[in-house]
């Protein structure tokens, strides 16, 4: 058992190693993939271990020092190579990315290298455009990816406006950083980062086809039951690409405290959460996410890939640094990560009774913008699917219902008018930005021969059919890397939510214009981008 506390961190810890273990037990099999784990006190590792196989087809338990994926984690060393960068003088954090890469098109030129690592830059995520229209499994290149940016002129919103996750933003920078220093991504974080401080078995990976020492398998869930190896086929740079151990990410926690690369002021630019024009805290600094979890500061970020997941995150208050690597999807390692820091640290913030719901339901539609919000209740729990995003909400003292849970940082809030049960309108916060959604008729019948045909979006290069499948109307898309299906359903009038059939819940919103002409297609990460009927 391992305690501290001290005046720079006030904050009672207790690592006890049989609680630690409980949290995995269900993971401490012979048979299935897992996670590694590790915790560190000021610093110092206490708490390093494996539970499951690092690999389904080998008898070879996880460790702490065996490679796995770490996602978006990722982003954080792309903006601290980038700071780098800065100091050496040759360039600014606010310099707009056509300094760099005048080739891509003008509302992405005018972007700003700070905006697009807070994830504020307005621009739509061309990783999210491959996915949807290409599918997943297709072999994309950061190049390809890329490309995307040169013709796209519209955006989700304007620069600074509000805080939307873009990948694409990453794929931008990592070009940049390329472009500035005339080598690969590879060697810079390998030179820059990677060597000085002693991570001697990370490294940038950008393939999951090619074979790497050391390292473990991804597990991706079938939709049968079971496991399968799933790719995405889109190459991953510095929004995902890093591959890492347990021990190699401890001591990158522990460098942050006593910076090895870099100085105190580099660190606080990356941590410091972004202000949107509105005056609201994005709560998203540079690449690392800054949350209050049970009353408790946390410093981290988190990161998802088929087949796996990460979690990293600091209490500074705590001095206590918590990693979790898994690599099977259907475990969260958000959800273990948050159970490391309840049994750790005892001064937390009892949780929060769940509040009695008489729940609100309907549906609701923007004509301004075309986002649409769907309100039910499951399981006594109030959901609301914004822009085809599921997320539970609870409503505060003042009865405005916010997301919760995984998606508690998205900032989203909705507002009843009328009666709260079936209200007439509501009212959709996103970062402080309030928009106007009116009630949907949900109870017509449904015409879907009216909007049948072929579509186009020649902005990214996607056309889409929609047509008549064996049980009901289809979604199919193409883009220059690919193509998927997507089933449709009905949610209104002139509202439709697709749902790829692949393994990844690829999927969106259609709004059809009145003259069944045209429609809004609309992601998490993609607003209203616009097809016309041809």
């Amino acid at each position: 058992m391992h305690t501290g506390k001290s005046l720079s961190n006030p904050l009672a810890v207790t690592v006890d190693e049989a609680a630690l273990d409980g949290i995995f037990a269900n993971l401490d099999q012979g048979s299935l993939p897992g996670a590694a784990v590790g915790v560190a006190l000021n610093g110092r590792p206490v708490y390093r271990k494996g539970f499951g196989l690092a690999s389904m087809e080998l008898p070879i338990v996880l460790s702490p020092t065996l490679r796995m994926r770490i996602g978006s984690v990722t982003k954080h060393f792309t903006c601290a190579a980038y700071l780098l960068l800065c100091r050496d003088g040759d360039v600014g954090i606010d310099d707009p990315v056509g300094r760099f890469l005048p080739e891509v098109s003008d509302v992405t030129r005018k972007v700003t290298v700070r905006q697009l690592m807070g994830h504020v830059s307005g621009l739509r995520d061309a990783h999210d455009i491959v996915w949807q229209f290409n599918g997943s499994g297709h072999p994309v290149s950061s190049p390809d990816v890329l490309s995307i940016y040169r013709n796209l002129a519209d955006v989700n919103a304007e620069p600074g406006i509000t805080w939307i996750y873009n990948n694409g933003g990453f794929v931008l920078l990592s070009a940049l950083i390329e472009h500035i220093c005339q080598q690969s991504l590879e060697t810079v974080l390998q030179q820059r980062i990677f060597e000085p401080t002693r991570m001697s078995d990370t490294l940038l990976r950008r393939w999951d086809t090619d074979f790497v020492p050391h390292s473990a398998s991804l597990h991706m869930t079938q939709l049968g039951g079971g496991y399968q190896r799933s790719y995405l086929g889109t190459a991953l740079a510095g929004e995902g690409g890093i591959v890492s151990t347990v021990d190699d990410m401890l001591r990158w926690l522990a460098q942050m405290d006593a910076p090895v690369i870099g100085d105190r002021a580099m660190w606080e630019t990356l941590t410091q959460p972004l202000e949107l024009a509105n005056g609201t805290s994005t709560g998203y600094g540079l690449g690392l996410r800054t949350r209050t979890y049970r009353g408790v500061k946390t410093v981290g970020h988190a990161g998802g890939v088929m087949g796996g997941s990460s979690q990293i995150f600091k209490v500074p208050a705590a001095g206590l640094d918590v990693v979790i690597l898994v690599n099977r999807h259907d475990v969260s390692a958000a959800a273990l990560a948050e159970s490391v820091l309840d049994a750790c640290v005892a001064d937390l913030e009892p949780i929060k009774p769940r509040r009695a719901v008489r729940g609100s339901t309907g549906l609701y539609c923007s004509a301004a913008s075309g986002r649409v919000v769907q309100l039910s209740v499951q399981e006594n729990r109030q959901m609301a699917a914004i822009d085809g995003v599921d997320m539970e909400m609870e409503p505060d003292a003042a009865g405005v219902m916010w997301s919760v849970g995984p998606f508690a940082h998205l900032q989203q809030g909705v507002i009843s008018k009328g009666d709260s049960e079936r209200p007439a309108s509501i009212r959709l916060s996103d970062f402080g930005n309030v928009e106007a959604l009116e009630s949907v008729d949900t109870a017509s019948e449904p015409n879907p021969g009216a909007f049948l045909g072929h579509y186009e979006a020649m902005a990214v290069k996607a056309h889409a059919v929609v047509c008549e499948g064996a049980k009901g109307p289809e979604l199919h898309t193409r883009g220059p890397f690919g193509s998927t299906q997507y089933t449709l359903t009905r949610l209104g009038k002139n509202i439709w939510r697709a749902c790829s059939r692949e393994v990844m819940p690829w999927g969106g919103i259609l709004v059809i214009n009145e003259q069944c002409d045209g429609f809004r297609f609309s992601t998490g990460r993609l607003r209203g981008l616009p097809f016309r009927k041809v």
